[in-house]
């Protein structure tokens, strides 16, 4: 089969070996696989994410100096099924997957494996507990947006949001648009987003966004404020220690940036007793003064993709129409094309999200 492969710090496209199906497993046909930010950062830092993957535990065990096949954000056709599996869903069927496959009780990532080809190839042998069926008559590039999206639910859910809290969400880059479409999926509002991209900020509006803001024009914390405060509300500190007039609503922060500083800037910006859920992935050593949690009283929780459930909701929330992800997809690239869009990506004007299409 061909495939976009990372080899030796470059893009190429080569003939790689098709996968065969074990026990258990079912040979998928890619029909639309997205190209997130991690993949970025992992061609263009491969011994960095390989070190830091190993140092935090093995969870992306990817050796720099081999070949390895990105992809993770798919959408597939069931082709066959292997030895002594039933076929539970007939050949053709779209199905979408959570990043694995499973060899007998051995969960293998797929999409920084070296060993497993991810969706930037042809084809996948994907473990058949794992299957989720494509209802509605879905296209597979919305299909392939269930995994981003997932992670943006996982975060909101696991900020534990009431109906009091006014959300603001830091960066509106794909994580942060799917941060915002979890907002709007739990009617939690007014929900404010803050990018420098005008491209980000109109995006952020059809997702679900009722406030943008320029950080260049503007503090998306003097927003946050505004948003947050109730008439008559009275902010001195005898006031707050007696509970006097009106209270502000809480602050839930969503950092969806991931870059050296922005964690530090949030908690220096962020209201007493803020909630600060950090889902940007940040590479590199970071520096945060915990003088400004302690006194602010703030809690900052780190989240890390989602869980099955979360998962296959967000896979229905697409399906039934609860999000539109057609505004994001900005992009379709053959295998050809993948070494383009990855420089291409680092715009944030021109693209949100493009897919790449193994066959085109």
């Amino acid at each position: 089969m061909r495939a976009a492969v990372f080899r030796q710090g470059s893009i190429v496209v080569d003939t790689v070996a098709d996968p065969v199906p074990a026990e258990g497993q079912v040979l998928v046909k890619t029909l639309a696989c997205g190209i997130c930010g991690s993949d970025l950062h992992a061609a263009k830092h491969p011994r960095q994410f390989a070190e830091l993957g190993r140092r935090s535990g093995n969870r992306f065990s990817m050796d720099a100096d081999r070949d390895v096949v990105f992809g993770h954000e798919f959408c597939c056709e069931v082709v066959e099924y292997g030895p002594r599996t039933a076929a539970r869903l007939k050949p053709g069927t779209l199905v979408c997957s959570i990043p694995a496959t499973l060899v007998g009780e051995t969960v293998q990532g797929i999409g920084y494996s070296n060993d497993v080809a991810g969706g930037f190839a042809q084809y996948m042998p994907l473990a058949d507990k794992l299957l989720l069926p494509v209802p509605n008559g879905l296209p597979p590039a919305g299909a392939a947006l269930t995994e981003p999206l997932a992670v943006g639910w996982h975060a909101v859910q696991q900020a534990r949001l009431t109906a009091e809290d006014v959300p603001l969400v830091v960066g509106c880059g794909p994580v942060g648009l799917a941060v915002i479409a979890g907002l709007a999926i739990k009617d939690v509002h007014p929900i404010i987003a803050a990018d420098f991209s005008p491209a980000r900020r109109a995006l952020a509006l059809k997702m679900g966004a009722d406030i943008v803001v320029d950080p260049a024009d503007g503090s998306p914390y003097e927003t946050w404020q505004q948003a947050a405060t109730p008439e008559g509300y009275v902010g001195t500190r005898y006031a707050q220690l007696f509970g006097i007039g009106p209270q502000q609503r809480p602050a839930v922060i969503f950092e969806c940036v991931g870059v050296p500083g922005m964690i530090q800037q949030i908690m220096e910006g962020a209201p007493a007793a803020a909630r600060i859920v950090v889902v940007g992935v940040c590479m590199e050593t970071d520096r945060i003064e915990p003088f400004f949690g302690i006194l602010k009283q703030l809690n900052v929780q780190f989240v890390l993709a989602y869980t099955g459930q979360e998962f296959a909701e967000s896979l229905h929330f697409i399906a039934e129409g609860k999000v539109d992800v057609t505004p994001l997809v900005t992009g379709t690239v053959g295998l050809e094309g993948v070494g383009g869009a990855f420089a291409d990506l680092a715009n944030p004007e021109r693209h949100a999200k493009v897919m790449v299409d193994p066959w085109s």
